[in-house]
């Protein structure tokens, strides 16, 4: 898909994950129910109001792209592994940080090309953030009004780490260990790789399980912005749509490529 094929989509995307935030604080504004999927994940109004919108809004902007979306997931690799290009959505990343309601959800939608994440939108409905990136394009985020372009900084003396707020597990534990003296905060959802994007953390490691469409808009977005994502243990460009499985291996959000983060964490 040509840049400028891409660029054109972008405002559209942006505007369809934009209707189904608010579809979000509709639910997330009211007195309501939890349930549980049958692989133990919640499940709540929000999440399924927010998919039918995405689906709807991408249905009549490309209709003969197909979708992928967490809430609708049933869809084997014989049949996905025909596709070159498809929308990979999670309709509200983040559901337990809603149910706590402390903010740190997102809408993430992404179009795979070829394995590769080349355009991705992840709106915050609670602050009406918006951060959106294309390849060949740029990345941006839109705060208070504001439109600004996004990029990662280079590594300070003293890094800044952004980890998972609910998945924390004794591998990454582990992991940190062997890092270098650094500060470190914790985020829900795609945020961690926005904030590695927007130049406010310097890495964000991942050892334990996501899947693809928790991870795939926000890897344009920190890429385009100058990071590299990789996957543990081989430390290989993380890529989608290769496998049977949707889970991610673990993986690495790297903001200055140029600091040998693999180097720094296997002397440790």
């Amino acid at each position: 898909m040509t840049d400028h094929a891409l660029a054109d989509l972008l405002e559209p995307v942006l505007a369809i994950a934009v209707a189904a935030g608010r579809e979000i604080l509709d639910v997330y504004h009211s007195d309501f129910a939890v349930s549980t999927k049958d692989d133990a994940s919640p499940l709540t109004q929000a999440d399924l109001r927010a998919h039918r919108t995405i689906i709807a809004g991408l249905a009549a902007l490309t209709p003969d792209i197909p979708c992928l979306s967490e809430e609708d997931a049933d869809i084997s690799f014989e049949v996905r592994s025909n596709w070159t290009r498809y929308w990979l959505i999670d309709p509200l990343d983040g559901t337990k940080e809603f149910i706590k309601r402390n903010g740190d959800f997102t809408v993430n939608i992404a179009l795979i090309d070829h394995h590769e994440a080349v355009l991705g939108v992840v709106h915050v409905p609670v602050t009406d953030t918006c951060y959106f990136a294309a390849r060949g394009v740029g990345a941006f985020v839109i705060r208070d009004g504001q439109r600004h372009a996004v990029r990662t900084r280079a590594t300070p003396a003293r890094p800044s780490l952004v980890v998972t707020k609910s998945h924390r597990d004794a591998a990454l534990d582990a992991f940190l260990a062997k890092a270098p003296e650094h500060d470190q905060v914790s985020r829900g959802s795609s945020l961690k790789f926005c904030m590695v994007a927007e130049g406010l953390a310097d890495f964000y490691p991942r050892t334990g399980p996501t899947s693809e469409w928790d991870t795939a808009a926000a890897q344009c977005l920190a890429e385009v912005a100058g990071a590299t994502v990789l996957r543990l243990p081989d430390w290989q460009p993380l890529r989608y749509n290769t496998k049977d499985s949707l889970l991610n291996p673990g993986f690495v959000v790297i903001g200055d490529p140029a600091y040998g983060w693999r180097e720094r964490l296997q002397a440790g």
